[in-house]
């Protein structure tokens, strides 16, 4: 019995990797293929990878993708960790209730979000197309740093914090030098999550922006006259360097993990 529930298990896990990725992984063979269509293969070629880069619509919209991707994802885990410091600070009630209020842009489907911002910025007077942008990407993305902040402000200590001011630390060093490293891998979570989050968004991006195109728009502006190769190759680069960066933070945190279980078991020993 127990047998047949591992050999379901791993299928299922199996067959859900392969839904999962296969396409990705057809995507990624094709970037390297001679022919410009997808239906055969004709040869294996880089072809599509120098055209891309000698592209300056699609290196001027990946520009703009990261620049903005990096500053709404950093000034969105300031706004977003401060908040959900303050938003701990609270009152067990008011804290429920305003933690449920940040989250509901989670919820919000993107096609509303993304005409209100349209609406607000037409009102306000905001004409930059690249500060629209940029605006709407720290606007969806501060609820995603608090959803990620706040489980390690549960899991740490008021204690830590505490003690920190009875030795003489102001609230803002005891804040700075004890609260934000014990909370660092939740922080360092909110901000890859923002940056995935810029990477991939369309939706709000095309109702918000004006004039000015990332890579979303842009990509969807010419596949109505058919898939280019070379979007193959540019979206191979982005998923690995995507999946790079996830496996550093991974083996960084796990790294962290062993050395701090490894300083647990000498106390340990030490206090036998």
């Amino acid at each position: 019995m127990k047998k047949q529930h591992a050999f379901f298990k791993g299928t299922y896990l199996g067959l859900m990797l392969l839904f999962l990725y296969a396409p990705i992984l057809v995507l990624i063979a094709y970037s390297f293929n001679q022919a410009k269509t997808m239906g055969h293969w004709t040869g294996f070629s880089l072809q599509w990878y120098e055209a891309l880069f000698k592209d300056s619509m699609i290196m001027e919209a990946l520009t703009v993708t990261l620049s903005i991707a990096v500053l709404s994802a950093l000034i969105a885990t300031i706004f977003g960790t401060s908040a959900a410091i303050g938003i701990y600070s609270m009152k067990k009630n008011r804290r429920r209730l305003i933690e449920g209020i940040s989250q509901l842009p989670v919820v919000n489907p993107d096609l509303v979000t993304g005409i209100s911002l349209m609406m607000l910025f037409a009102f306000i007077a905001i004409r930059d197309g690249y500060l629209r942008l940029l605006i709407a990407h720290i606007t969806f993305n501060i609820p995603y740093v608090i959803f990620s902040v706040m489980p390690k402000l549960r899991q740490s200590s008021n204690e830590l914090y505490e003690a920190a001011l009875d030795l003489g630390c102001t609230p803002f060093m005891a804040l700075w030098r004890v609260v934000l490293p014990d909370i660092m891998p939740g922080v360092v979570s909110g901000f890859i999550l923002a940056f995935t989050l810029s990477l991939d968004d369309f939706v709000v991006s095309y109702f918000s922006t004006q004039g000015v195109q990332n890579l979303s728009i842009y990509i969807y502006s010419i596949a109505r006259r058919g898939i280019n190769p070379k979007i193959n190759a540019l979206s191979t680069l982005m998923f690995v360097a995507v999946v790079t960066l996830l496996i550093i933070v991974n083996l960084k945190s796990i790294r962290e993990e062993r050395e701090a279980l490894v300083q647990l078991k000498k106390v340990a020993s030490k206090s036998e």
